[in-house]
């Protein structure tokens, strides 16, 4: 299988909700939105997407939605991973039925004690040797207490149907390591804003951003300015945009980040039970942020 070339900003789309359940028409006007920006894709079923409380027709009609609604070209990115190699293997085919193009997989968490090299070779080796799409590495310990090393990916990267990692630490050393142990050929995506322009400075080809939501073009112009070589402008754009990441991802989280987009012209609705959305103190915070970067007017 070829491996699928990943350059530039993907967002990880919000699920949105109403009265609890998808509301699969509110979802696709986001990423009608979205379309006219610069973008090379989108991920759906992300942790920003909240795909782990979603049952799997959810998850099925949500890619279905964004193959159908996506303007032509953007790569349609799916997450897939679940615990046991059987269920993520199922789950990424039936992804790749309605039209994903690669399967980004987390590592496997609920037995984090045991999840070390060699648990980690053969969960992702096995998922990738049955799959009917490219995979993606997703290593986000923020969420699983899970952090795959370098050397785990360097030789998880020789496999002819993996082909990339999606890095949500922030941990910019890490980057560079599997950059340094890596062939050119296999994608390094950063995992946050925050770290866009040190990653692409240490090898990265892009980045699955929760900023590109709702300040896609100011995402797209960090990475097309350091493309072009217009370094000051990537550094001073990527700056610009630390608080604000900051308040959507680490402080607030995916309350915080539907909340923003609602007062930035998209939908986004309350986050899905038993997530809670965000109090009036925490709502007054996240806006004095956005105005004061702004990016919203008082």
């Amino acid at each position: 299988m070829n491996k699928i070339k990943l350059d530039g900003i993907f967002p990880p789309l919000i699920t949105s909700f109403e009265n609890d359940e998808v509301a699969l028409d509110k979802f696709a006007d986001n990423i009608q939105k979205l379309n006219s920006a610069n973008l090379s894709g989108y991920v759906v079923l992300g942790s920003n997407g909240e795909t782990c409380f979603l049952t799997k027709n959810e998850k099925l009609s949500l890619i279905s939605k964004v193959k159908s609604t996506a303007s032509d070209g953007k790569i349609i990115i799916a997450g897939t991973g679940m615990d046991s190699i059987k269920e993520t293997v199922s789950l990424t085919n039936d992804a790749a039925f309605e039209g994903a193009d690669a399967a980004l997989i987390l590592t496997p968490s609920f037995f984090k004690g045991r999840m070390n090299h060699d648990a980690l070779l053969e969960y992702f080796s096995a998922v990738a040797d049955q799959v009917k799409i490219p995979v993606i590495i997703y290593n986000v310990p923020k969420f699983t207490n899970v952090v795959i090393q370098p050397k785990t990916v360097k030789e998880l990267a020789k496999h002819k149907n993996i082909c990339g990692i999606k890095s949500s630490s922030t941990d910019i050393a890490y980057l560079g390591e599997i950059s340094n142990l890596v062939n050119t050929d296999f994608n390094i995506l950063a995992g946050t804003a925050s770290i866009l322009y040190a990653g692409l400075c240490l090898g990265a080809s892009g980045g699955i951003l929760a900023a590109a939501n709702l300040l896609p073009n100011e995402c797209v112009k960090i990475y097309e300015s350091y493309k072009s070589g217009n370094l000051d402008e990537a550094l001073s754009l990527q700056n610009n945009l630390l608080a604000v990441n900051k308040a959507i991802t680490a402080t607030f989280g995916v309350a915080g980040l539907k909340k923003a987009m609602d007062w930035l012209g998209y939908y986004g609705g309350l986050p899905r039970s038993p997530l809670q959305k965000l109090n009036n103190n925490e709502e007054e915070k996240l806006k004095q942020i956005l105005i004061e970067e702004n990016y919203l007017s008082k």
